[in-house]
């Protein structure tokens, strides 16, 4: 990324502000201004998240928060209730009382002197997550959104279940929740009411992985916050953006198709990044998108964002397998409108242990089983990817070993899909509770197999995730298994394969005991959606990465992530350990040294499913002078036929003496999942 600090406009910072919530609670901001703005007021663009402001996302806000103040708007980022140096407690994502702040918010922008009294919000994950909703509520103030790596349904497609299935990284992500939510705020904000505010965090903010453990199935909870509910409520001109290898790129294209609003969607090679920021790359000009985006909505300047085609994705190229891609080969390509009617479905049906590329089904030896080790899915990578060590899929042949696979015939010509990929299922199996997994892998002539897209489904929830019933053994279903949105060209010479399993450990938990799946043929097929080029791809590019200056930071100690596969053969224990340690670090502008790692692991014996267990372990430090903080959080997942058990421990320092304890044992019922 390209650091730019020659603006159209000189910026000044406001740091602290302190926004006043109807409750008498007061929220944190950081406030970018044109200095201009005081005489001639500008449009307000927040990013509204709980990833506190002054030492966890400081020096990307002022990447591209300085960024858009020096081209003519007032930044705003302020950190949610309970978070950062914001007062009260955070209990849980997206509740009532975050939205309900979040128009006091934008009443608040909306009147400052400095501002024409037009907002925008920006945000990725959590932050694109509030924009939805904050939109489908219609403030007044509200005029435009840019989404990143969000969604419009927080049942199916969110880091808690995907088809009904628990996904690992619901234990990782509420781990990382549970880590921040035990940080206090700074005394050198609040003053000497950090301890009382850091002990009512300690105490208030609760378990929220037990929460989620509690509502397996797509109920109020999940539709609280979910803007499929009536999509119509979004009215105002949303830009969504993401990337193939992050968790939240299906979201891009059923806002496309559903918004009542102007609508465009960017989906890049990236993970869980900001598309300027992006790894893998290449990143793109992403904040002179938004500048666009802006400009054409609360300025109303005609900057031709209408013209941009609907749809605007990257087209990756045929790559060897790796769990880290530092570069993604490809292409951009665009769709008019979406959905596209340009794309068509290509039907390959099912043959014994062949994909039929001529659309033909063959009568041959049929059915087919498969019951699958625990351990296919070690090396299925990161639900959600954040590029922080080698977290995508590895080479997808030892978790072929473990499945049921399909191969078609090598192409006699290159293929391109876009969109999502739907395997077709005639299957029955001997347990009431069972999950299939589908990989589409590409393999190429030296028999490498990189996986393209895969897709997950609880059988229980065949007729839907409100509620779902239990199989009866033996009889036979019709199923649609939905695979992740995807781009992706086969050359021609290359293979096509399916491969299906009954479990896929770690990335989601797999049923209560042994399943043995049945295939028939009448009813299985895998349908592509295959799309032509069109001449028009070649005129579709972007300016290059660029930002403002960020914080000044010294590396004290180094960081260390890593993945690691180990395999005790005495025991048959199979682990996967994953290691995030961002080391410590000053950050200059605040004087705040600060230190997080965490270890996550998870583990198996043989095939007892009684076994399972996911650990994670969370160090988190704030350091200044003579005031030194620290917190320790450890959560433990285990489960049985009937029951998930969730054990967790908080440990908080002061100047390394102990000052809170806490430990949490939970039962909870597993409910068919």
């Amino acid at each position: 990324m390209r650091e730019v600090s020659d603006f159209p406009h000189a910026v000044e910072c406001l740091d602290p502000v302190w926004v006043p919530m109807e409750d008498g609670v007061r929220l944190n901001a950081r406030i970018w201004l044109p200095e201009s703005a005081h005489q001639r007021p500008v449009p307000a663009v927040l990013e509204y998240i709980p990833y506190r402001l002054r030492d966890g996302s400081a020096r990307r806000d002022a990447i591209h928060h300085r960024y858009f103040a020096g081209h003519g708007y007032a930044a705003v980022r302020v950190d949610l209730r309970g978070s950062g140096d914001s007062e009260g407690v955070l209990e849980d994502e997206y509740l009532e009382q975050e939205l309900i702040d979040g128009e006091a918010i934008l009443r608040w922008l909306a009147a400052q002197p400095w501002c024409d009294g037009g907002v925008g919000m920006i945000g990725i994950s959590w932050g694109g997550f509030n924009g939805l909703q904050l939109a489908a509520r219609q403030p007044p103030e509200l005029k435009a959104v840019v989404s990143v790596c969000s969604t419009d349904d927080r049942y199916t497609d969110d880091v808690h279940y995907m088809g009904g299935c628990l996904l690992g990284d619901n234990l990782s992500w509420a781990s990382t929740m549970f880590a921040y939510n035990s940080l206090p705020p700074d005394p050198s904000v609040v003053g000497e009411r950090w301890r009382e505010m850091w002990h009512q965090r300690l105490e208030g903010s609760g378990l929220w992985l037990a929460t989620w453990l509690e509502h397996p199935h797509r109920d109020a909870y999940w539709r609280h916050g979910s803007i499929c509910e009536e999509f119509s409520k979004v009215r105002i001109p949303v830009l969504a953006a993401s990337g193939w290898a992050d968790g939240y790129s299906n979201a891009v294209m059923r806002l496309l198709e559903h918004l009542p609003g102007p609508t465009r969607g960017l989906v890049g090679p990236w993970s869980h990044k900001y598309p300027h920021l992006g790894e893998p790359g290449p990143a793109i000009g992403f904040l002179q998108e938004c500048l666009r985006w802006w400009d054409q909505w609360l300025k109303g300047e005609e900057r031709g964002v209408l013209e941009d085609p609907a749809l605007r994705a990257w087209m990756q190229d045929s790559m060897p397998p790796t769990t880290q891609y530092g570069h993604r080969h490809g292409r951009w390509v665009g769709e008019p409108v979406w959905p596209s009617p340009r794309i068509e479905e290509w039907r390959l049906p099912l043959a014994p242990r062949r994909l039929s590329l001529d659309g033909e089904r063959r009568r041959e030896s049929w059915p087919l089983t498969v019951q699958s080790p625990l351990t296919c899915g070690l090396f299925a990578g990161k639900w959600c990817s954040y590029a922080a060590g080698p977290d995508l899929a590895h080479d997808q042949r030892e978790e072929d070993g473990g499945a049921l696979v399909f191969d078609s015939p090598p192409l006699t010509e290159t293929l391109e899909i876009l969109g999502g990929p739907v395997l077709e299922l005639e299957v029955a199996a001997d347990r009431p509770v069972a999950m299939v997994a589908v990989r589409l892998s590409d393999v190429a002539p030296d028999d490498k197999a990189t996986r393209v897209t895969y897709g997950l489904l609880n059988l229980t929830h065949r007729d839907g995730h409100a509620t779902p019933r239990p199989l009866t053994p033996g009889q036979r279903y019709q199923v649609r298994v939905q695979f992740n949105d995807i781009a992706q060209v086969f050359p021609e010479g290359h293979r096509l394969r399916l491969a299906i399993s009954t479990s896929y450990w770690p990335l989601a938990w797999p049923p209560p005991e042994h399943v043995r799946l049945t295939i028939h043929d009448e009813g299985s097929a895998l349908v592509l959606p295959r799309r032509p080029p069109r001449a028009e791809d070649v005129a579709i590019a972007f300016e290059a990465s660029e930002g403002a200056p960020t914080i000044p930071m010294t590396p004290m100690e180094p960081e260390h992530h890593n993945w690691y596969v180990h395999r005790d053969l005495a025991e048959d224990l199979s682990t996967l350990e994953v290691i995030n340690d961002r080391g410590r670090v000053r950050l200059e502008d605040s004087g705040l040294e600060v230190q997080i790692r965490s270890v996550e692991t998870y583990r198996s014996r043989d095939d007892d499913f009684r076994s399972l267990e996911g650990t994670t372990l969370w160090e988190r430090s704030l350091k200044r002078d003579d005031w030194e903080v620290t917190t320790v959080t450890r959560t433990v997942l285990t489960s049985d036929p009937a029951y998930f058990y969730l054990h967790a421990t908080l440990d908080a320092y002061e100047d390394n003496r102990r000052v809170h304890c806490q430990s949490w044992d939970r039962r909870i019922p597993r409910r068919l999942v």
